[in-house]
């Protein structure tokens, strides 16, 4: 077989067996215009047989060809069966990830369409023997067929521009889906980036913290974060769920921020930029590598922090403080295979809480409800909502069977921050309790046929980006600090979101710093006068 025909044949394999989502919705978005869909068919092809036969060289054509097929088999298959764009956030998250976490991917389905789609297409281009022609002949004929392939690419292009460029701006999930290309380039994206990040200098931010005040009853003040990982708001009962996934913590009189979003949709964007001083439209990852973050203004304040993680890690946030991965310890009460109950994270914690002698805050990092192994989140004495989805394989569940076994997951999370709140007021002798809940990002169950989460943000339905915020002050707390709770819950309808994380866990703790903005403090507009303050204090 020739080289170019080679190229030609892989083109049609990838564009027609590795691209079912890139095609189903170029139809439903151009389909109104069926020339223009017709020619954006013919565009994809000529422009991707250019790219092809560019490599179309002795000792280069089929190492290139194999990638390229494994590359585009390998995406598509999260593509079409999750709804992911692979860009270059998602590549950040696959290079973190944990190898628990990474497994729950690894299906029987998912090698057998490694092996049909991509090992078994790549052993016939190892198999069929290429004819090449000198080198000279081969430009020639490679130049024949690239320039006007790009010459077609481009008088579509021309042909059908208003259509396109209306589409575009309209749908620009469309061309985020196309295998190889869009994979290809988030790799090489990411790793310049990354090669960029080795000479970052962190810049020193809130030098000048410090505490206004000691704590007017004389006891320690104690913030526990409690980082949620992949809690959407629509599935909590808090927030009008009809289903009863937030007993507890509603039967303890937490306030339930109805209306909050995200940073980001994954926890590589969302946990590093909520802890950052950047509210979400300014945020960068290089931004938050080179500057101080919520912990190190609080260790400048002289406030003990610790980071407990029973997740994938802090992603750069705790690299300066104590700092915990609960999985290492492999404790058989709570942990198989690599992964731990989010129970793990209240085991030490009633001892660590008897040893605190100072102001301090105390970060809990859970796997909450990370997917698609929902089911793996939660003991069995929680599956209330049956028949539950007992595979990550969300092919073989029903779409019912995949949300009772989030919303079971959520019933968990419920229960952990209730038992964290239940140690807080056991210790409230001898120290001024807080509790913030905020969930990193939320989650795709199906919606649009979109599942997970790690959405393009521009792109990114609801679901994914609407995160919960919640709170709960023990009595003497919120007396010393003269925060009003009845007016924290008259507020907590009004739209909030990760920009007002940083700014409200310094004003928990006190902390004066030029840094610190009032206005994005979720407490701020609930705190009574100081005068008001000490006579609610000598009443009590």
């Amino acid at each position: 077989m020739g080289s170019i025909s080679l190229s030609v044949l892989t083109a049609v394999y990838i564009l027609a067996v590795a691209n079912q989502t890139f095609w189903s919705r170029a139809f439903d978005y151009l389909s109104f215009v069926p020339t223009a869909f017709a020619g954006f068919i013919v565009g994809i092809f000529a422009i991707t047989v250019a790219a092809f036969t560019t490599f179309s060289v002795k000792y280069l054509i089929k190492p290139a060809l194999i990638f390229f097929v494994m590359v585009a088999v390998l995406s598509s298959w999260f593509t079409d069966q999750f709804g992911v764009v692979i860009d270059k956030e998602m590549i950040r998250n696959a290079a973190v990830t944990t190898h628990a976490e990474s497994a729950h991917l690894i299906t029987p389905s998912f090698m057998l369409h490694i092996l049909l789609a991509g090992v078994l297409p790549s052993l016939f281009i190892i198999w069929v023997e290429v004819v090449h022609k000198p080198f000279l002949k081969k430009f020639v004929w490679n130049m024949a067929v690239i320039m006007p392939c790009l010459m077609v690419f481009v008088a579509v292009g021309l042909s059908f521009s208003q259509t396109y460029a209306s589409v575009g701006r309209l749908h620009r999930d469309l061309m985020l889906t196309l295998n190889p290309f869009i994979p290809i380039g988030s790799v090489a994206r990411f790793v310049f980036a990354s090669e960029e990040d080795r000479n970052i200098v962190r810049r020193p931010l809130g030098t000048d913290a410090h505490q206004r005040s000691a704590s007017a009853n004389g006891k320690p003040r104690v913030t526990i974060i409690v980082a949620g990982e992949t809690g959407r708001a629509q599935n909590f009962s808090l927030g009008g769920y009809p289903r009863e996934t937030n007993p507890e913590m509603k039967a303890r009189g937490v306030v339930y921020f109805s209306n909050s979003t995200s940073c980001g949709t994954s926890t590589a964007v969302s946990l590093p930029c909520m802890y950052s001083v950047y509210p979400r439209s300014d945020y960068t990852h290089r931004k938050g590598l080179e500057t101080d973050n919520l912990t190190d203004i609080l260790g400048h304040a002289k406030i003990n922090v610790e980071w407990w993680d029973n997740d994938t890690g802090s992603y750069g946030v705790a690299n300066r403080i104590p700092y915990r991965f609960l999985p290492d310890a492999a404790d058989p009460r709570f942990c198989t295979d690599g992964e731990c109950l989010d129970t793990v994270l209240l085991d030490k914690l009633d001892s660590w809480l008897a040893n605190v002698k100072s102001d301090s805050v105390l970060v809990l990092h859970q796997l909450g409800s990370h997917g698609p192994a929902y089911y793996r989140r939660y003991p069995d004495d929680f599956r209330r909502f049956t028949p539950d989805c007992r595979t990550p394989e969300f092919g073989a569940c029903k779409p019912e069977e995949i949300v009772n076994a989030y919303d079971n997951s959520i019933l968990f999370t419920d229960h952990v921050v209730a038992k964290v709140i239940d140690n807080l007021k056991a210790r409230q002798d001898s120290i001024s309790a807080a509790m913030v809940y905020v969930s990193d990002h939320g989650e795709s169950l199906g919606e649009n046929g979109l599942y997970l989460h790690g959405a393009p943000y521009i792109i990114a339905p609801a679901e994914q980006t609407r995160a919960p915020i919640i709170t709960w002050l023990s009595p003497d707390f919120s007396v010393a600090s003269g925060i009003d709770t009845a007016c924290l819950a008259a507020k907590a309808a009004d739209p909030v979101s990760h920009d007002n994380f940083f700014h409200s866990i310094l004003g928990l703790m006190d902390v004066a710093t030029t840094v610190y903005d009032p206005t994005l403090d979720l407490f701020a507009g609930c705190r009574r006068s100081g005068e008001v303050v000490a006579q609610d204090m000598h009443k009590g």
